[in-house]
């Protein structure tokens, strides 16, 4: 038994649990360590894990790390101790050293799904995505059935721009559960990045039919609609979209490229300004701004307002010198400066 153990936390292998009353779970774990192990003084390691199970129980992460690092100095080949070490780096939110601790616990036991989806989930967390996925595609491996390790297999490889197998891991999570919203907006951003729009909408609005009135399915759907010409629906969602969330300063951005496609420039430029006014670092709301601008400076034959369009445009240039068709704002600018 572990000498350093505070006289609250010790365990008596051969008698008892302390004062503290342990939750059934862990004391029942720690009565099957004690079965297989007995209560020979050499098993020093085991009673440092134990000890570190209730420590770790009573909120006391640093003593518990203490006695999980003096286990593996004794056995380091004690994958248990590792895993738990896993855990608590995790709960204190020190992802890196979890990862360190989910690995080895992996290596010396390959088979544990738990250490390889937790794994996964510090290294996402840590965006470390193609780790992720190496240690997500594991736990699917060992556990073909879990919703939650495909799902997240599924993201790590939408966030490496592995579309394919996004795609993959996603249908596997719709077979396990066809009824999970989540699933089907992946589905529709799989799609929508992939430029097959049509699959991309018939996802979104699944994902609606189960979570109805979700802002960002709500969002994704209009943009999809906008990109095949369909800016009414696209309208009458994003409308939705700024009654639920008034400081959604894309969906207002979105709004005013909507109305600019219906030829109704006084809303355009509503909805453009109030997207500058929620974020003023909306580079896409400037240019659309100025757009709408000089739509109407043409039509009034005004050159005040295509002043205020190159402005616009100015300020988009300068919030994003690298913003796609650069070079063709640039020219409107030049031209409408003279």
């Amino acid at each position: 038994m572990s000498n350093s153990m505070d006289a609250r936390f010790r365990i008596d292998p051969c008698f008892s649990v302390t004062s503290r009353v342990a939750s059934p779970c862990i004391f029942a774990i720690c009565l099957m360590l004690l079965i297989v192990t007995g209560c020979a003084p050499q098993d020093q390691a085991v009673d440092l894990y134990i000890d570190a199970i209730m420590l770790k129980e009573l909120d006391q992460s640093e003593m518990a790390i203490d006695r999980l690092n003096s286990a593996v100095e004794l056995d380091k080949e004690f994958s248990p101790a590792y895993s738990l070490m896993g855990e608590i780096y995790q709960e204190i939110k020190d992802y890196k050293k979890s990862a360190a601790a989910y690995e080895t616990a992996t290596k010396l036991n390959p088979w544990s799904f738990k250490d390889h989806f937790n794994l996964g989930r510090a290294y996402q967390v840590m965006k470390e995505f193609a780790k992720a996925v190496n240690a997500y595609v594991k736990a699917c491996e060992i556990r073909p059935d879990n919703l939650e390790a495909h799902i997240n297999a599924a993201k790590s490889y939408y966030q490496i721009q592995d579309y394919n197998n996004a795609l993959i891991y996603t249908e596997r999570a719709e077979k396990i559960d066809p009824n999970v919203g989540e699933v089907q907006k992946l589905l529709g951003d799989i799609y929508e990045l992939q430029k097959d729009y049509g699959q991309a909408i018939r996802f979104y609005k699944r994902a609606l039919e189960i979570n109805s009135n979700d802002p960002e399915v709500m969002t994704s759907l209009a943009l999809a609609y906008l990109r095949t010409n369909r800016s009414e629906p696209a309208k009458e969602l994003l409308t939705m979209v700024v009654k639920i969330r008034p400081n959604n300063g894309p969906a207002h951005q979105y709004l005013g490229y909507c109305y600019l496609r219906l030829n109704d420039v006084d809303k355009s430029v509503e909805y453009y300004n109030r997207a500058i006014q929620i974020d003023n670092k909306n580079w896409e709301a400037y240019r659309g701004l100025g757009v709408a601008y000089m739509l109407r400076a043409i039509s009034d034959k005004n050159d005040i307002l295509k002043a205020k369009a190159v402005y616009q445009w100015q300020i988009s240039l300068q919030l994003n010198p690298d913003q796609p068709r650069r070079e063709r704002l640039l020219k409107l600018i030049k031209k409408y400066s003279r």
